[in-house]
């Protein structure tokens, strides 16, 4: 039987066999029923042996994914759902001899209401690393295994592509006769293998083959975090059906989706990275290597818009009742866990002053960095449309985008996001060269999303916490999520635990980005990179004094990282941790990293390495040693300074606390310029409330500087080290700097003066940012718990109580262990 996982403890497993047996297209065919909070309907997925089936059965070699070496046992499984026409005529205590016994014909053998058998029956599971071995003669049939959790499955049968009209063309054969599952698998082999320019057609068949009549039932077992399918009889992947449906409803509670209210008040759901990704929306294989294509047809009420992770701007087919139907797609192989899906009744945020072909505006490259762009030569990936080959995308400095919101919030998107986008994409496109995807929606998602952004192909959600406070937060987190677009969904880890190939680059990068977006001199450029910097490395020294060290690696899994069983299974480490969530260690040691090299190689070689790197791994997954391989490889030895990959793991990636080399730097950052001006101001406030404290006469008030938002988070972070401030200068400090006004991480950081000082005036403060700023707001209520102040803590359990129906699920696990 499968072992319960902790989650509060364990590793995520990765359960599929993709080893084995690969998903080469996903076709979701999906209705959304807001009132249960269900989504269910129907996906097929399209199939073909992995590397290690085809190596076995001596059939040709052609799928791209490296096979890793064994380190991880297969999941074990729970019980198997048997079909049955008559329940009372098995016993429940039926053993697992007697289901060797039961009919392995092809006839249908589902109840009379189509589902599988109303009993779950324990039986001698199948080890994954024997399904596929052609010395083992035992009775054992191949499963198909796939990543699915807190999903309700119904029914899982085969498909007849044979069926399908014009489906002949991918035989030898003018005519369909003899129809065996020989063909049938041919079939599918030919669809899933036509070249990148017949893409139309082959979505035009998959969508088909979609909808195509079934031709017999699968066994199948569902268990805490896989779905098994088996056919009787069928021994190896390679004669496993290569087309498969399965019917399914997700769970209101399901761990993948969020059923809540925008800010209008209006019913949503959305889908968000979450620990266990896409399982638990569908059954997918979750592991990096499973890379696939997808399309969807998603039905809902005709009040809602649906936005997906797909190439094409969708537009709404009407149908019966009050409802439209969207269909999305995508032809770059992804893994399943980038799918992302969001539906609500959002506004799109159309701007006044120009039109939609001026924000799609084609530009050139400047000269100096034209020839650094490798627009030729042959890519290393898959076969895709891939738009690195397509001259004209090289020069497309603004994809089209669009901007949606829920209705009270399209002024604000109006004021700032929809101005900030073509700056951002274009810098982005300055820097690294072609976009990789074709298109950008951005959503503003409900309050209670648990994150500033996230990014996934084509869309980007933005938490509603950016929009105030000018442009500072907004622009560099816009920034960051567009260069999730090369690093992180162009170019992936092949291991989860290295996650600092995604997020570590997309934060030094989101500097860079944001640096040209406003068209920054060198000297001022230089002044707030080392500002950043500085809040950075308080920030990594305050996560390093107060997580365990194992959190700290940023290659936990060390030289068995990538490494995978037998059938491709593998976890996650640490990837059940709760804390994990709200730990940056992999954001900011990984940027830290990132800009040590670009300090120690010089800018211009850095980023030239860049944008070669760029075009040599896009559409690809990637492993540390194969970054710092080619960034050594490609500079002199005289511009290495002695630099190694044995080195940059050792003292960077392999080992927890503050990397050595990062001490060094640390003096700069504090001697800058804009970090003097802060420390003038600090002494000023110093110096002001000890003469509050000691109840002078009032005298005249220094004048304050006026600051830049980076500024003040660091002019109230220095001032939360005074034991104490005065309520008069708190009141000061607040009018001063308008600290009401300002952005969601300058106003974190007066919430914290606030409960620190036990201000009451401003406590109101505290209360809006924990209703409001929902992706900042856990570590608040921390603070007014410790304080042990009964009205701080009342007013904790006040705000909890205020959102807790809506919070995201690890945030209010996480805010429940504190206040209960």
């Amino acid at each position: 039987m499968e072992t319960v996982l902790d989650p509060s403890r364990d590793d995520l497993p990765l359960t599929a066999n993709t080893n084995h047996i690969l998903v080469k297209h996903y076709a979701l065919d999906l209705d959304v029923d807001f009132e249960n909070h269900v989504i269910e309907g129907a996906i097929t997925i399209f199939l073909e042996p992995g590397s290690r089936c085809r190596n076995l059965s001596g059939a040709d070699e052609g799928s791209g994914q490296s096979e890793s070496s064994e380190s991880c046992k297969a999941e074990t499984s729970a019980p198997c759902r048997i079909p049955v026409t008559n329940p009372g005529a098995f016993s429940s205590k039926m053993r697992s001899n007697d289901i060797v016994d039961c009919d392995t014909s092809e006839k249908d053998t589902s109840d009379k209401n189509g589902n599988h058998g109303s009993m779950e029956q324990t039986y001698g599971i199948f080890r994954s690393e024997n399904c596929c071995n052609p010395e083992n003669h035992e009775i054992e049939d191949f499963l198909l295994i796939l990543d699915c959790c807190d999903l309700s499955v119904l029914k899982v049968e085969e498909v007849d592509a044979t069926a399908v009209p014009g489906i002949e063309r991918f035989t030898r054969s003018a005519q369909l006769t003899n129809v065996s599952r020989d063909l049938r698998n041919q079939i599918v082999h030919e669809l899933v293998t036509l070249p990148a320019d017949c893409w139309k057609e082959q979505l035009y068949y998959y969508a088909c083959c979609s909808q195509a009549p079934g031709c017999g039932e699968l066994l199948f077992t569902s268990s805490t975090w896989s779905l098994q399918i088996r056919k009787m009889g069928v021994k190896t992947a390679t004669d496993f059906p290569h087309i498969v449906r399965i019917w399914y409803k997700t769970k209101p509670e399901g761990r993948s989706i969020t059923w809540t209210t925008d800010q209008s008040s209006r019913p949503c759901v959305y889908t968000m990275g979450s620990p266990i990704n896409n399982r638990a929306l569908f059954p997918c294989q979750e592991p990096p290597v499973a890379m696939s294509t997808w399309q969807a047809t998603v039905r809902a009420a005709a009040s809602f818009v649906v936005l997906m992770s797909g190439e094409n701007s969708a537009k709404p087919t009407q149908l019966q009742e009050g409802r439209l139907s969207w269909n999305y797609y995508v032809t770059m192989p992804m893994p399943a866990s980038t799918f992302t899906i969001a539906i609500g009744s959002w506004k799109e945020v159309k701007p006044e002053s120009y039109s939609l072909n001026e924000l799609s505006t084609v530009t050139s490259f400047p000269p100096s960095k034209a020839d650094s762009r490798c627009a030729s030569g042959i890519c290393g990936h898959m076969e895709y449309p891939c738009r690195f080959q397509n001259p004209n995308t090289a020069s497309q400095a603004i994809i089209p985008y669009r901007v949606f919101a829920p209705e009270c919030l399209q002024h604000r998107c109006e004021e700032n996001l929809l101005q900030l986008i073509p700056q951002c994409l274009s810098s982005a496109h300055s820097t690294l060269g072609t976009h990789p995807f074709t298109r950008l929606d951005v959503l503003i998602v409900p309050a209670n999303f648990a994150s500033l952004g996230m990014a996934s192909p084509h869309i980007i959600f933005l938490s509603q916490s950016v929009l105030p406070g000018g442009s500072q937060l907004c622009g560099t987190r816009l920034c960051h999520e567009i260069a999730h677009a090369w690093f992180g969904l162009a170019i992936g880890a092949r291991d989860w635990t290295e996650e600092w190939l995604s997020e570590g680059f997309a934060t030094h990068l989101e500097d860079v980005f944001w640096i040209e977006a406003q068209k920054l001199s060198r000297d001022e450029a230089k002044e707030q990179l080392e500002l950043k910097a500085l809040l950075r490395w308080r920030r990594l020294q305050d996560e390093v004094q107060n997580s365990t060290e194992e959190m700290q690696v940023l290659r936990p899994n060390k030289d068995e990282t990538g490494q995978v069983s037998e059938s491709g299974a593998s976890v996650v480490k640490y990837g059940l941790k709760p804390e994990k969530i709200f730990m940056q260690v992999h954001y900011l040691k990984g940027y830290f990293l990132l800009r040590f090299l670009a300090s120690r190689l010089g800018e211009e070689t850095y980023f030239s390495f860049l944008r070669k790197f760029v075009h040599r791994f896009h559409g690809q997954l990637i492993l540390s040693q194969d970054f710092l391989h080619m960034l050594l490889e490609d500079i002199s030895e005289e511009e290495r300074l002695g630099l190694s990959v044995e080195d940059i793991f050792q003292n960077w990636l392999d080992t927890s606390g503050i990397p050595k080399p990062l001490l060094e730097e640390t003096q700069t950052w504090a001697e800058s310029r804009l970090v003097q001006q802060v420390n003038d101001e600090v002494t000023k406030w110093i110096r002001a409330n000890v003469r509050a404290r000691k109840r002078r006469r009032r005298e005249k008030e220094e004048v304050c500087e006026k600051l830049l938002p980076d500024q003040l988070v660091l002019l109230l972070e220095s001032l939360l080290e005074e034991k104490t401030l005065c309520p008069r200068i708190l009141q000061s400090l607040e009018k001063k700097y308008h600290l009401r006004e300002q952005d969601a991480e300058v106003r974190h950081r007066w919430c914290e003066l606030v409960i620190k000082h036990k201000y009451t005036k401003a406590y109101e403060d505290v209360e809006r940012f924990l209703q409001e700023d929902q992706a900042m707001g856990v570590y608040l209520y921390g603070e007014l718990m410790v304080s042990e102040n009964a009205r701080q803590q009342q007013l904790a359990h006040k705000c909890f109580e205020m959102t807790k129906e809506h919070m995201d699920t690890a945030s209010a696990k996480v805010v429940a262990e504190m206040l209960f």
